[in-house]
């Protein structure tokens, strides 16, 4: 008995700090520079929060069940802790950089082809600003706010650019700056150029997020592979399982888990893009 409940009390250690870290890979890592208004995760609030609830209900009768099945009380706690954590780390992350950057295509081609009517700089971002869509159009929306209240173009882009928070924002954002210091011809054929740059940048954005790709399919294969066997093994063949019912055997069985987890983490953050430095920021 009391090697069982040692084995419990080090499972839910282990399997917490497995969350953990789950759980701040998730945090957005400019989560510290910009507080949410709450500080609960927004997964358990609003509509999230009844599902998010199920599935912990589901996950933690899942490792109780196969805990009794099999007579090892570390799967109480790594069912759960696997159950969460895989499809996490599974999971194709958002691309942020490439959404944006789709974003502001649209913006830029919408600008040149504002431009050649004889509209201004200012002119075609105040009526370009009426079409945009999500991300980008709260903050057209509010650029324009900020020329009506007489800021000029740099400190408005400057402005939207530390909103953006994104280096390929920033040379945009800064080609049209100088765009609108040109005006006339020179402007339509700065906006024009741009246009063309932003395209190949989104296409190899593309092609490198088809690259990342390949390699997360093949580990996703192999892990829905691998529970699936262990799971039938759990099932038909509980006698597989017997040398870990020891206490060194329950330790191994949870080194074995979290190494596991904690690759599937380590190839995650390699195939997330690096951030790059901003060349655009106000003076403070």
């Amino acid at each position: 008995m009391m090697n069982t409940a040692v084995a419990a009390l080090l499972g839910l250690l282990i399997g917490g700090g497995v969350l953990l870290v789950v759980a701040g890979f998730r945090t957005p890592p400019d989560a510290a520079s910009h507080p949410r208004r709450s500080r609960i995760p927004r997964t358990w609030r609003g509509p999230a929060a009844t599902r998010r609830a199920i599935q912990l209900g589901l996950a933690l009768a899942a490792g109780a069940a196969a805990a009794a099945w099999t007579g090892l009380p570390m799967l109480a706690v790594i069912v759960p802790a696997a159950a969460f954590g895989l499809p996490v780390l599974l999971s194709t992350p958002a691309n942020r950089d490439a959404e944006l950057l789709e974003a502001l295509d649209r913006w830029v081609r919408n600008l040149a082809a504002l431009l050649p009517t004889g509209r201004s700089i200012t002119d075609a971002i105040r009526v370009s600003a009426r079409q945009a869509a999500e991300p980008l159009g709260a903050q057209l929306r509010l650029l324009v706010a900020r020329l009506d209240d007489r800021w000029t173009i740099e400190q408005a882009l400057t402005a939207m650019a530390d909103a953006l928070d994104s280096a390929d924002a920033d040379a945009i954002l800064a080609a049209v700056m100088l765009a609108a210091e040109r005006g006339g011809t020179g402007a339509t054929a700065t906006v024009n150029a741009l246009a063309d740059t932003v395209q190949d940048r989104l296409r190899a954005l593309r092609e490198i997020e088809a690259e990342r790709a390949k390699p997360r399919i093949v580990v996703r294969q192999v892990t829905i592979f691998t529970v699936a066997a262990l799971g039938l093994a759990l099932i038909f063949g509980g006698s597989f399982f017997a040398p870990f019912a020891s206490l060194p055997g329950q330790a191994l069985l949870t080194a074995l888990v979290v190494a596991y987890l904690g690759s599937l983490l380590f190839l995650r953050r390699m195939a997330l893009p690096r951030p790059r430095q901003r060349i655009l920021r106000r003076a403070t």
